[in-house]
C-alpha cells in the first residue's frame, strides 16, 4: 500500500524488482524535476533491473540489495540526475575560495583593524578603548568578510554556467598552466573596494574630523539624501563581481557587463559630486582651509576627468580581457 505522499510513478506490472527498489527509486526522483521524474524513473528501475539479472545470482533478494549498496546514497544519485551540488562550495571552486578569504583575513582584516585602533587613540580614547574597537572589528568584519565571501562563491557554484569537462589525454601532462588571469589583481580591487566602502560608512558614523571641539563628517552629510547611495551600491556591486571573477579565474562577457554596470554606478555620480565640487563637507573645507585658501575649480575638473578616465579604462580592460 502507498503512504500518503508518495510519488506518482508510473510502474510495469511484470516489474520483477521488489517493493526495495520502488523505495529507493521513490526516493531518487522525489529530488529531482518533476517533468524528468517518469524517464528518470524508467531508466533507475531498468538499470537496477539488469544490474540484478547480470549478477546472475539464485537469491534475488540478497542481489537486488547488494546493487542498491553499490549505487549509493540516493540523495547523492538524484543530485547527479539534477545537476545539483550537494556542498556549498565544491572541489572546483574550494582552492580560490581559500586563497580569497586568506587575502581577507591575512591582509585586509588587519589593516583595517589597525586603522580602526590608530584612529581611537587619535581621536583621545584610551589604550583599553582601542583594544576594544580593534576586537569589535575583528569579530564584526572578520566575520562579514567571510559570510559575503561564503555566500558569492555558493551562488557561482550553484548558478555560473559550467563549460563541460574535456577528456584527459596524456598530452595534458605538458600542457602549459592556465595563467592566473588577473586573479591577484582582483583580490586586490576587492581589498580596495572593500576598504573604500568601510571608509565611507566609517567617516559618516565616526565624524572623525575635529574643530572647536565639535566633530564632523569629512565628506558632504548632504550627499546621503541621493547620491552616496548609487556610489555605495555601486562598490558593493564591484565587490561581487570582482569576487565571481576570481571564482571563474577570469573575465567573461555577461560578467564584463555587470562590471560596467557598476562601475557606471560608481563613477558617474562621483564624477558629477565632484565637478560640482560638493564631495567635501562644507565645514571640513573651512576648517582645514581656513580664510586664506580656497580650493581652485581647476582641481575639481581635473579629478573629474581622472575619475572618468578610470572608470572607462576598468570597463575596456574588463570586456579586452573577456573577448580575448
Amino acid at each position: 500500500m502507498a503512504k500518503p505522499g508518495d510519488l506518482d510513478v508510473a510502474t510495469d506490472e511484470g516489474d520483477p524488482v521488489s517493493a526495495l527498489t520502488d523505495g529507493y527509486v521513490q526516493e531518487v526522483v522525489r529530488r529531482v524535476p518533476a517533468d524528468q521524474r517518469d524517464d528518470i524513473a524508467g531508466e533507475l528501475r531498468a538499470t537496477i533491473a539488469d544490474a540484478v539479472d547480470a549478477r546472475g545470482e539464485s537469491d534475488r533478494a540478497a542481489a537486488e540489495r547488494a546493487v542498491l549498496t553499490e549505487m549509493g546514497d540516493p540523495i547523492r544519485l538524484a543530485a547527479r540526475y539534477a545537476d545539483r551540488p550537494l556542498t556549498l562550495i565544491g572541489p572546483d571552486l574550494y582552492p580560490t575560495y581559500v586563497r580569497v578569504l586568506t587575502v581577507l583575513l591575512g591582509v585586509a582584516l588587519p589593516a583595517v583593524t589597525i586603522a580602526m585602533m590608530v584612529l581611537d587613540v587619535l581621536d583621545g580614547a584610551g589604550v583599553g578603548a582601542a583594544i576594544g574597537t580593534g576586537v569589535g572589528t575583528v569579530v564584526t568584519v572578520g566575520a562579514q568578510m567571510v559570510a559575503w565571501l561564503t555566500l558569492v562563491f555558493a551562488a557561482v557554484e550553484r548558478f555560473a554556467p559550467r563549460s563541460l569537462p574535456r577528456t584527459w589525454t596524456p598530452d595534458d601532462l605538458t600542457a602549459p598552466r592556465r595563467p592566473d588571469d588577473g586573479g591577484r589583481a582582483a583580490i586586490a580591487v576587492v581589498v580596495w573596494d572593500a576598504l573604500l566602502l568601510g571608509l565611507i560608512v566609517w567617516q559618516r558614523t565616526a565624524e572623525p574630523y575635529r574643530a572647536d571641539g565639535e566633530r564632523m563628517q569629512v565628506l558632504a552629510p548632504d550627499l546621503w539624501s541621493f547620491w552616496m547611495w548609487p556610489i555605495v551600491a555601486g562598490l558593493v556591486a564591484l565587490i561581487a563581481v570582482n569576487l565571481v571573477r576570481v571564482a571563474r579565474r577570469g573575465w567573461t562577457v555577461p560578467l564584463a557587463g555587470w562590471h560596467a554596470a557598476a562601475q557606471a554606478l560608481v563613477t558617474l555620480p562621483l564624477a558629477w559630486v565632484v565637478y560640482r565640487q560638493d564631495i567635501l563637507n562644507p565645514e571640513f573645507l573651512d576648517a582645514v582651509n581656513g580664510d586664506d585658501w580656497t580650493t581652485p575649480g581647476s582641481f575639481y575638473t581635473a579629478a573629474t576627468l581622472v575619475i572618468l578616465a578610470i572608470g572607462a579604462s576598468d570597463t575596456y580592460g574588463a570586456f579586452r580581457k573577456a573577448l580575448r
